[in-house]
């Protein structure tokens, strides 16, 4: 696998963001074109009503398909890093660090993470500071 780092950390999944959400704003932007053009035609403007609603519904399934994995994941963070943080100093998280920076220091290397996680605490660092300021970077593919 690649070495991973802060330049090349992000992922996309490409059956989603590249195939799926174009196809379905396509299929909204046509779909509503169809709306337009039946506007006054009695007998097609309940069919057109219907297939712009249907697919406004799919879009929003789509999304919140989406952030509920996030969110599953980020709950999974959490738990991982606040156990991590406990194997290596005997003591939880500390309650002021949020859960975004919780998620940035999730790839500093354990000699790194508690250091960081002070630092995040008492300065309120933010998660692209925290992901910019891990000098060796512990590697997450396992991502949503």
């Amino acid at each position: 696998m690649k070495e991973q780092n802060y330049a090349n950390h992000t992922r996309l999944a490409a059956g989603f963001h590249f195939v799926l959400l174009p196809l379905l704003l396509l299929t909204l932007i046509g779909s509503g074109v169809n709306l337009y053009g039946s506007w006054g035609d009695h007998t097609r403007f309940y069919s057109a009503a219907l297939i712009v609603v249907l697919t406004f519904c799919v879009i929003v399934a789509a999304v919140f398909a989406r952030v509920f994995a996030l969110m599953a994941q980020d709950r999974a963070i959490k738990a991982e890093e606040n156990f991590r943080h406990y194997l290596l100093t005997g003591k939880p998280l500390d309650p002021r660090i949020t859960v975004r920076q919780i998620i940035g220091l999730r790839f500093a290397s354990d000699e790194e993470f508690p250091a960081l996680a002070a630092k995040a605490a008492e300065v309120g660092t933010s998660e692209d500071d925290i992901k910019k300021s891990v000098k060796n970077w512990r590697a997450d593919h396992y991502r949503v």
